[in-house]
């Protein structure tokens, strides 16, 4: 008798034997001596508000370096390497005083600027040879309400940049800083990679089905229409133009900017009376795996920065139950989902991704600079530079004529 075989039909694309995920390095990883944590030390970064530098040592962490911040009682702060150059006590548990912040081991004193000024179980404190030892120690400077540091090679350092934004203020407007990651959409510090929420600082397309559609309206009807979009190269990054024909007649040009070293130049998605952008944040990378964003913004009330805070049913993030977390997912949810680090050899980017290519390629090339031994954009020396200035705001335009 023969017999017969029979195909059997064979599924292609199934998920076994696919190859391990991997992601770019050379974009995400921000620790000392990698491509991006070189670049990102030639910049100035927010480490905390001006209150976190109090005469209470604070535990800090920054482009994956543990740090302390303190300030003396002269006003000065400082922000040392934790570990004591005595033996390496931590000087969270230092006591800060007059001229600096001294170890609770041995006592020896330092400066906001590491300088060892006593050394008291030495002969004469430690007269002979204090001089010799210095504490690793970053500048810092204060500025908008945030204090900043500047963690790269000291012949390089820039001056500390000052931004339109937040020098010309209106009648009745002053200035607030915010450390609760306002546009993150989830907790102060979000468990993720921070080029994931700087890619989507150039992805308006996100706004109308995440935003507008997918859990609801978050910020206005407006946000929902969907807008043309397109992309164009600024000095410090990539500019988004999103152009919307409003219901009302009306066209809505919406500018938003993503800028070195981590900016976000978001205008309001809430739109109000429209104008220029109303406050800039920073992504502070805290390591490879975790981010936060401190916001500077010209405000009328006290408080107005942290009512911009994203709402779902009147609730903040982290009042929300993890069964509305998955029902009404927003930024935090899209982002953190993607993995601690991005895959992105998964990814399928289309036309809607152009800005987030362009994005990339500009990193790309500021990493060139550095490793050629140039400066990246965005890098200033001169003390009286201008204030920078970005293009970026909500901008209504009149209902044509019938």
């Amino acid at each position: 008798m023969s017999t017969r075989t029979i195909p059997i039909a064979v599924d292609t694309g199934t998920a076994y034997g696919r190859p391990a995920p991997s992601h770019r390095a050379e974009l995400t990883d921000v620790g000392a001596g990698t491509p991006m944590g070189e670049l990102m030390r030639r910049y100035w970064h927010p480490v905390g508000l001006a209150a976190d530098a109090s005469d209470v040592p604070r535990q800090v962490r920054v482009l994956g370096e543990d740090l302390i911040l303190f300030r003396d009682r002269q006003g000065r702060p400082g922000l040392v390497y934790p570990h004591c150059a005595h033996r390496g006590s931590s000087l969270y548990y230092g006591r800060v005083e007059e001229r600096g912040i001294r170890c609770c081991y041995h006592g020896w004193l330092f400066d906001v600027q590491g300088r060892c000024l006593e050394q008291p179980c030495e002969p004469a404190g430690g007269a002979a040879h204090r001089d010799k030892v210095r504490q690793p120690w970053y500048p810092v400077e204060e500025r908008y309400g945030l204090v900043w540091a500047y963690l790269g090679p000291p012949e390089h350092k820039p001056v500390l940049p000052r931004y339109e934004a937040l020098e010309q203020l209106g009648e009745g407007e002053f200035l607030e800083a915010d450390d609760s990651s306002i546009g993150g959409g989830g907790p102060r510090i979000v468990p993720c990679n921070w080029l994931q929420h700087y890619e989507n600082l150039v992805d308006p397309f996100h706004v109308v089905v995440l935003h507008s559609s997918f859990s609801g309206t978050q910020f206005v009807d407006a946000m929902g229409v969907m807008p043309d979009v397109r992309w164009e190269p600024s000095p410090l990054g990539v500019r988004t133009v999103s152009m919307r024909q409003l219901p009302d007649g009306r066209r809505l040009r919406r500018i938003s900017e993503a800028a070195v070293p981590t900016l976000r130049v978001i205008p309001s998605p809430r739109l109000g009376e429209g104008g220029r952008v109303e406050s800039l944040g920073w992504i502070l990378p805290i390591d490879d795996h975790h981010f936060r964003i401190y916001v500077v913004g010209r405000v009328r009330t006290a408080g107005d920065l942290a009512r911009m805070r994203s709402r779902l049913g009147g609730k903040l993030w982290e009042e929300m139950t993890e069964a509305e977390h998955r029902a009404f997912p927003g930024d935090a949810e899209a982002m953190v989902s993607q993995g601690v680090v991005a895959k992105h050899s998964e990814e399928h980017l289309a036309t809607s991704d152009r800005g987030i290519v362009m994005l990339r390629r500009f990193l790309q090339e500021q990493l060139a600079c550095v490793a050629r031994g140039e400066d990246p954009a965005g890098v200033d020396r001169d003390p009286d530079a201008p204030p920078v200035r970005f293009e970026a705001g909500n901008w209504f335009e009149p209902a044509a004529a019938a």
